[in-house]
């Protein structure tokens, strides 16, 4: 397995990118924070994967956006996005560089009207209020750039924070009431039974640092800890809140929360890169348990998810898929 990495003093570091959890700043103070590699970078956007369960899992997740950062014209919601590599000075071979950010965390439809999301992105109920909740950010075809806007009827407001906690080193989610059902997505089965196995096979779809949506597969639960457990999951600050499946039964297992730190400098070439991680290395990435708030979620999120038939399952339709171009 391939590792890069670049090297610092612990002081130099300690300035330039101190560690934090995601669960200090319900919105981004400056530049979103992301986490790290581990292993192979697994992530994809949508249009990269063959699986169509995959596809229907994905088109299932938001992106939080700011209101102010969302704005409706008639049948068009514009998004504010901002680049991605200028923002963060990325180095120039970093993954998804051209690409642009917008959302500062994630989340997922776990019943007709309700978005399953992490806690210290939405604090409050007025922080849930000044919330935009985006379907469709995503590039779709090969060659697409980010969205800079979607349909309008694609954008939904919070109408009612139904839960949330936040332990700093425990469970850390939110349910969401939206504004009305949601129109063209389907709900997201939810593992109600307790935390998986460890070693159990993930994928984790969502927005790292706020770009268009991401599929990584590639991972497996490391251990268990209170309210949480650790999985070695290519996640980045605004996976916040992103859906964690297991990738045999399609079931969302857990809500990303915090991890390890992500970017180091290359001071060669002064510009940042991504910490990466062997896959058994670094602390790995913390997953509140699914189970916690899925007493809260309407039984109407009790569905099926559609077979994964068409090419075995999950876990299947993803060896191999790393190292696709990008």
């Amino acid at each position: 397995m391939n590792v890069r990495r670049v090297v610092l003093s612990a002081a130099v570091l300690a300035v330039l990118f101190p560690v934090r959890s995601f669960a200090q700043s319900s919105k981004p103070q400056g530049p979103i924070r992301p986490d790290v590699i581990y292993g192979d970078d697994d992530r994809l956007d949508v249009w990269q994967s063959p699986n169509g369960a995959l596809k229907a899992m994905a088109a299932s997740t938001v992106g939080l956006f700011q209101g102010s950062g969302v704005s409706v014209e008639g049948p068009v919601a514009n998004l504010s996005i901002e680049s991605y590599g200028s923002n963060y000075g990325l180095c120039q071979d970093e993954p998804f560089r051209d690409q642009s950010s917008g959302a500062f965390c994630s989340g997922s439809l776990v019943a007709p009207d309700v978005i399953m999301t992490a806690g210290h992105c939405v604090r409050s109920e007025s922080a849930c209020q000044s919330t935009k909740f985006v379907f469709g950010f995503a590039i779709t075809q090969q060659g697409g750039k980010t969205p800079d806007k979607v349909a309008a009827s694609e954008v939904y407001s919070c109408a009612k924070l139904l839960g949330r906690e936040e332990v700093g080193t425990g469970a850390d989610w939110a349910l969401v009431k939206l504004d009305r059902p949601v129109v063209g997505h389907k709900p997201l089965k939810v593992n109600r039974s307790g935390p998986p196995a460890v070693g159990t096979p993930l994928v984790v779809i969502g927005h790292p640092a706020g770009l268009p949506t991401k599929i990584a597969g590639g991972a497996k639960v490391r251990e268990h800890k209170s309210g949480y457990f650790t999985a070695n999951l290519d996640t980045y600050g605004g996976n916040s809140g992103s859906a964690v499946f297991n990738a045999q039964t399609g079931q969302i297992e857990g809500i990303l929360v915090r991890g390890e730190n992500d970017f180091v400098y290359d001071s060669a070439n002064s510009c940042r890169r991504s910490n990466v991680c062997t896959a058994d290395g670094c602390r790995g990435e913390d997953v509140t348990t699914a189970s916690i708030p899925a007493g809260q979620i309407p039984s109407a999120a009790s569905y099926s998810m559609r077979s994964f038939s068409e090419n075995g399952n999950l876990l299947k339709a993803l060896t191999g898929m790393a190292g696709s171009s990008r």
